[in-house]
């Protein structure tokens, strides 16, 4: 099967992680496959993402899912959505692996899928790929970002070692939607609550890493969530605050006001809407 062939995967449990998260456990027989490619990874990447493969009911796909014939051969309507989530954790021996969603209401394709998704459902998934590691030899690490980022960011502080210092930032709705986070590491974890207001409308981020007590020495910074931050935080990181190109990871996961595919092309003609560590 080639690396780009969705893997089918199903649902084995679901669980409420927060008020507006949902959180889907996936297994089955296609995770074998799933684990292969996950292990061909350059890295173990802690943003380590899948597109999640929606088939539109009512039509009958090849099998096993081919999305190049199937756009060679079905008619656009029956075209399958793609969406991007974030790996939660991977558990090698109970051969599963978490993705979280969140939910608003039935607002997009993905997070009311995850709402109603039941055990037995099977979810097709391409990748993985990723891109960032937290740099455990850097002074310090800073960790940004809203509820889209904050899979990645778990995954990050669960894989750090004691020793490690660091400080994440993480917009949230209220406090009922902040998640128990497990690090060895030394992190000051802030939570920043944005009550009412719609996500995608504050500056909470933004002021609060201008507001920090920047601690000495190289910082490895992680900025991932809704794209107004690659207009905010990340010239303030790099120009202001100095941190060196290489040390700073940025990816806009979503922008206010798009749907999912505008979201893609507007990324897609953004020069810098995503930079990894060690690029110069």
């Amino acid at each position: 099967m080639s690396r780009t062939s969705p893997v089918p995967l199903t649902v084995v449990r679901t669980e409420k992680v927060a008020p507006s998260m949902v959180r889907v456990v996936l297994g089955g027989q296609g995770f074998a496959e799933f684990l292969a490619r996950h292990d061909a990874m350059p890295e173990p990447y802690t943003d380590e993402y899948v597109k999640l493969v929606f088939l539109t009911p009512g039509h009958d796909y090849p099998q096993p899912l081919d999305l190049d014939l199937v756009k060679a051969t079905m008619p656009q309507e029956a075209w399958p959505v793609l969406r991007t989530y974030t790996v939660r954790w991977l558990d090698r021996e109970q051969q599963l692996l978490a993705i979280d969603f969140v939910v608003h209401g039935d607002q997009g394709v993905a997070g009311p899928w995850a709402a109603r998704a039941q055990p037995g459902d099977v979810i097709h998934v391409r990748g993985p790929n990723g891109g960032y590691t937290p740099d455990v030899t850097a002074d310090w690490l800073l960790l940004v970002g809203d509820e889209a980022a904050l899979p990645a960011i778990s995954a990050s502080l669960m894989s750090l070692p004691p020793g490690v210092r660091g400080i994440a930032l993480i917009e949230v709705q209220t406090e009922a939607d902040e998640i128990p986070l497990r690090t060895d590491a030394d992190v000051d974890v802030r939570w920043l609550h944005r009550g009412a207001a719609a996500p995608g409308t504050t500056t909470l981020l933004d002021d609060a890493v201008r507001g920090l007590e920047w601690p000495a020495g190289r910082v490895q910074a992680f900025v991932h969530g809704e794209s107004a931050l690659l207009k905010s935080v990340r010239p303030h990181v790099l120009h202001e605050r100095g941190v060196d190109r290489a040390d700073v990871s940025v990816s806009a996961y979503w922008r206010r006001g798009s749907t999912e595919e505008g979201f893609r092309v507007w990324k897609s003609q953004q020069t810098e809407a995503v930079m990894r560590p060690g690029a110069s």
